[in-house]
């Protein structure tokens, strides 16, 4: 990936889709891609895949925010919260003109219930990949090339299921 200040590095970006029930981690995916915008929908069908169920919710931060994303959750029947901006609040004006499906979801996150959703995302799924950072110190991966380091990553996934 290419950095400000290092120029290209061999770099990898992780994903997890955590149970909100018991908040064990049900998905993982490493693409050397640098933003979360082209995941969200794979990872999504991958899970439901996997448990062979429709979501009913997804919770995603800003990195997955993007017109194609929200429509095509609302096209597939899933109640989704996706962050429009920094929790700051700070967003320019979306207009709901050019990004309608945008703009409908930033007026529900400022609706009461919208905020309280959206606020299970820090201990649902921000809890374990603090306690992936934090308590098994885990910050880079140790292996080069995505297969090794996809492998990598799901034995990381699964120590956190095991704790």
């Amino acid at each position: 990936m290419l950095t400000s200040q290092d120029g290209f590095q061999q770099s990898y970006n992780a994903q997890t889709v955590v149970d909100g029930r018991n908040q064990l981690i049900v998905e993982t995916r490493v693409t050397n891609q640098a933003t979360d915008q082209d995941q969200l929908l794979s990872m999504v069908t991958a899970t439901q895949d996997t448990y062979d169920q429709q979501l009913a919710i997804v919770i995603a931060d800003a990195g997955y925010c993007s017109e194609a994303n929200i429509t095509a959750l609302n096209a597939r029947g899933i109640d989704g919260y996706i962050a429009v901006g920094r929790e700051s609040g700070k967003v320019g004006s979306i207009n709901p003109e050019t990004r309608p499906a945008t703009a409908r979801m930033w007026d529900k996150l400022r609706t009461k219930e919208g905020h309280a959703v959206y606020r299970e995302r820090k201990w649902l799924s921000e809890a374990p990949n603090g306690w992936i950072k934090s308590v098994l110190g885990f910050r880079q991966f140790s292996v080069r090339g995505l297969k090794k380091v996809a492998g990598e990553w799901d034995l990381v996934c699964l120590t956190h299921t095991i704790h």
